[in-house]
């Protein structure tokens, strides 16, 4: 998804005012640098700051758009290395197991949705109790 391109509202008020304080007189000068020529040289610093944000964000998705495929294409030939290393060493080979997979001999069968616990773990239990007072009250163990 394309980021979002910004837009000002107060350079949107300030073409209309300039344009507006041009009907007046196009060389205004109301004192302390507030000149209508150098609001609309602000208008365009502006302008043109907006133009070249919404340049680099532009730039910004396409760059991410490839960094993405990119890590696709590396994503798939990594899965593409392990095969080749088990096609050529096979699934149960020390190699195997160095370029990361997993080998075939240390595997664990049907334990694939099972919850791994340990035998030092002990259930804990939850009990509510309700005391002398009628509130009640909860015990973990």
């Amino acid at each position: 998804m394309a980021r979002r391109k910004r837009t000002s509202v107060v350079l949107e008020k300030a073409v209309r005012r300039a344009a507006s304080i041009n009907s007046i007189d196009p060389r205004l000068d109301l004192g302390n640098g507030l000149t209508l020529p150098a609001f609309s040289t602000l208008i365009e610093t502006m302008r043109s700051k907006e133009n070249a944000y919404n340049s680099a964000l532009s730039s910004l998705d396409k760059l991410y758009r490839e960094m993405l495929e990119t890590e696709s294409e590396l994503g798939d030939m990594t899965e593409q290395m392990l095969m080749a290393v088990g096609t050529r060493y096979g699934k149960s080979s020390i190699e195997y197991g160095m370029a990361g997979g997993v080998p075939k001999n240390q595997r664990r069968k049907g334990q694939r949705n099972e919850r791994a616990t340990s035998n030092d773990e002990q259930p804990s239990f939850v009990a509510s109790l309700e005391g002398n007072n009628g509130k009640k009250t909860v015990a973990t163990n």
